[in-house]
């Protein structure tokens, strides 16, 4: 039975990836895969379901208590930053600063974008709230495959500032601290090297898909595939001679990213910040907007789905990771001979890839794999920086809640944006932790 409990937990895993390229919905896929690994792993069905602790719906419901208010207020904040056109505002103020002709550069600076307000602490999903609206005009107008964008929005908010730099403030960066009494700047050169290996990859990267792009012709809609311009809803005209100030428009964002900065300690801050940055953008965009009541309606409706998403995808891991199976494959990762540095690293890429959450991983290795590799005598630091880097090798996999709320948020479909984001965040985790162990090596 053991070897069919992990065959189950594989077999679930599969079926989830193969039911989310296929299109089936998270919400129908992520329960289907659970019944998988319920019914191998001889558990009990209702109260793997249903049950109130460890089960499908206490994974979910727990993840929803926690999360849907940032969902709820992001998502308006996105509505009135939208429909006031203060993104067009600032698209076309990025512009021209950069120029029309140099695509690369302006994704260069989507990116860093997306770096400053990660590195200041702003969660993922506040930041693809913010950044998809302000985006979308800027890759139209400069007629870049939309397809292109999980680039630089993910190697600005995903890789360096996640996991590498050092005093990073992400939850992944944080969660070995309280285990092994770390720092969110342990290891500050090995940080440092795998930061620089993942910047090189992430410009050489972006630089080639690009340039390959426009060498096939492709423009803004190259996304949609098959399917053409003609059949899409006609966008409305945006009178340019009515839009917000550049500062305007920046205001209910700098408020945003300055209010969790100050008062980062305060608890709940980032909801704080959201809802003053709502208030503000209802005032002053108020002129810029027909009806306030539809973009909260909207902002509201657009919530529920990506919530409801990314939840499903938090409770199969839930009941994945109290599996009878899942326990044997915890004891395997643990007897993986060689350095023991090398087995901690395994262990973490891959209990990121069945979970499909980084910080989730992260969460299992401290509790059940770093008391035994600190008896060892390894450095607590070097624990925490190469499990931190290695819990991202594989952490972009269609069912993971991120890449679900990124699909919804752009419409880009799995077949169509998810190879980037494999690409430019499990692909340069995996260099920047090569990088990291070699380096490891000679130092500790």
């Amino acid at each position: 039975m053991e070897t069919l409990g992990i065959l189950g937990i594989v077999v679930a895993i599969i079926a989830i990836i193969v039911m989310a390229v296929r299109g089936l919905h998270i919400v129908i896929a992520a329960p289907l895969a659970t019944l998988i690994v319920i019914l191998t792993n001889r558990m009990d069905i209702f109260a793997s379901l249903i049950g109130p602790e460890q089960s499908y719906m206490a994974g979910l419901a727990g993840f929803l208590i926690n999360n849907f208010a940032i969902f709820l207020l992001g998502a308006i904040l996105a509505q009135y930053m939208e429909k006031s056109n203060a993104t067009i505002s600032i698209a076309n103020f990025i512009l021209s600063k950069v120029g029309l002709k140099n695509k690369y550069a302006v994704m260069v600076a989507l990116s860093s974008i997306a770096a400053i307000l990660t590195y200041g602490g702003i969660s993922l999903y506040v930041v693809m709230f913010a950044l998809v609206p302000l985006a979308r005009p800027i890759f139209k107008r400069m007629d870049i495959n939309w397809e292109l964008f999980p680039i630089p929005l993910f190697f600005g908010m995903a890789t360096f500032t996640m996991s590498m730099l050092p005093g990073a403030p992400s939850v992944q960066n944080a969660v070995p601290t309280t285990a092994l009494g770390t720092t969110l700047t342990s290891a500050p050169l090995l940080s440092i090297v795998a930061t620089i290996v993942m910047i090189l990859f992430g410009l050489g990267y972006m630089k080639f898909e690009l340039n390959k792009s426009i060498r096939k012709n492709e423009t803004f809609y190259s996304y949609l595939g098959d399917s053409k311009q003609a059949d899409l809803p006609e966008e409305a005209e945006v009178n340019e001679g009515n839009l917000p100030s550049v500062m305007l428009s920046l205001t209910p964002i700098i408020s945003l990213i300055a209010i969790i900065l100050i008062f980062s300690k305060v608890p709940h801050i980032i909801l704080i910040a959201l809802t003053v940055a709502i208030i503000l953008s209802a005032v002053l965009y108020n002129k810029y907007i027909e009806s306030q009541n539809t973009v909260l309606s909207n902002g509201a409706a657009g919530s529920v789905m990506p919530a409801f998403s990314t939840s499903s995808s938090v409770a199969f891991g839930s009941v994945l990771t109290s599996a009878s199976g899942f326990a044997i494959i915890q004891d395997m990762i643990m007897a993986i001979p060689g350095n023991p540095i090398i087995g901690l690293a395994v262990a973490s890429s891959l209990l990121a890839g069945i979970t499909g959450s980084s910080s989730g991983a992260l969460g299992i290795v401290m509790e059940s794999f770093a008391p035994n590799y600190l008896e060892m005598g390894i450095s607590p630091e070097l624990i925490h920086r190469v499990a931190v880097i290695a819990s991202a090798t594989l952490t972009a996999v269609p069912q993971s809640g991120v890449t679900i709320t990124f699909n919804n948020l752009t419409g880009l479909s799995i077949r169509r944006g998810f190879k980037h984001q494999f690409i430019i965040i499990n692909g340069g985790h995996l260099l920047a932790l090569i990088a990291v162990l070699i380096v490891s090596a000679l130092l500790y």
